[in-house]
């Protein structure tokens, strides 16, 4: 490390913030410093990093469900973040609020360095404090203790519907994921705040799955007055789609959320808001690293961008 140090112009300092992917190096240094390591052949020993540094280069990641499309694909991202790293991932699946605890208490007799709480199981685990030492970051979680990321749920749904109401007068209703999601909750509050408080439709609820978009999609296509629908996410918006379409009802306009792969070969394709999981991914990992660091505990909001297409 010395000899990196020398070789690139910084401090051993700097090269250990390289090394153990602190974000507080800038990316023009971070450069010089792996072109440096490249150049000289140098390779951290990881099991010697461990014993020096008390940290195993491993990171947890603790998610409700991968049945879902926000949840795999944040796995993916975060375990592509932590590979860019050199970090190694450990998965803990929750059932119940029982398992929290229990799930802390393993990744930590594991040793990881720290774990990333995804989505729902956020939810699960509120109120349930790690063991010491035990660095945590949280997805898709109300402000708290812990850094957080999130996606700009609010701020996309907004413009969804803001969409959906600019092509004409309409009644825009909405499919809104389970009462238990923080995701799911702030994409009805940016429903309710583009009708500029005015009356809305009654919220009908899936849960996420195509399924419970075709069960709410019969009943709000058996309504007179309903002729746009904002759904929470593409899958349950694809269910609204077959709902209205064997109701023979094809001029609804309907905007899902996520932007999934196959959103754009959806009949017709789907206008969506689409999610940065890689961003998120990146920003979660980089909220850990700098979490091990001693850094303040941060919120960090993801953009979401509206993608259109020709379902709304």
């Amino acid at each position: 490390m010395a000899d990196v140090a020398a070789a690139a112009g910084v401090s051993g300092q700097t090269v250990s913030r390289v090394v153990n992917a602190s974000p507080r190096v800038d990316p023009a240094t971070r450069a010089r410093v792996e072109a440096a390591m490249a150049s000289l052949g140098y390779r951290p020993h990881h099991a010697a990093r461990a014993l020096r540094t008390g940290r195993s280069g491993t990171i947890g990641v603790v998610v409700a469900t991968l049945a879902t499309v926000g949840n795999s694909r944040m796995l993916e991202a975060v375990s592509a973040a932590a590979a860019r790293r050199g970090l190694a991932v450990t998965l803990v699946a929750l059932t119940a609020r029982d398992d929290v605890a229990a799930a802390f208490a393993r990744l930590h007799e594991l040793g990881v360095d720290g774990a990333v709480v995804v989505n729902e199981a956020t939810a699960i685990a509120t109120g349930v404090a790690p063991p010491a030492g035990l660095a945590l970051v949280v997805v898709d979680a109300p402000e708290g203790e812990f850094p957080s990321v999130q996606s700009d749920h609010h701020g996309g749904a907004l413009a969804a519907t803001r969409r959906l109401l600019d092509a004409g007068p309409r009644a825009v209703a909405h499919v809104a994921g389970p009462e238990s999601s923080f995701a799911a909750a702030e994409r009805e509050r940016g429903w309710r705040e583009a009708h500029g408080g005015q009356p809305v439709i009654e919220v009908m609820r899936g849960d996420w799955s195509a399924a419970s978009g075709f069960d709410a999609g019969t009943a709000l296509a058996a309504r007179t007055d309903v002729d746009a629908v904002f759904a929470a996410n593409d899958q349950m918006a694809l269910g609204v789609l077959r709902a209205f379409a064997e109701a023979g009802r094809d001029q609804v306009a309907v905007i899902g959320f996520d932007d999934v792969a196959d959103a754009a070969d959806y009949r017709p394709p789907l206008t969506t808001v689409r999610q940065d999981f890689d961003a998120l991914g990146e920003a979660a990992v980089a909220a850990l690293a700098d979490a091990l660091t001693g850094g303040e505990p941060s919120r960090t909001v993801v953009p979401t961008t509206l993608v259109a297409r020709a379902s709304g």
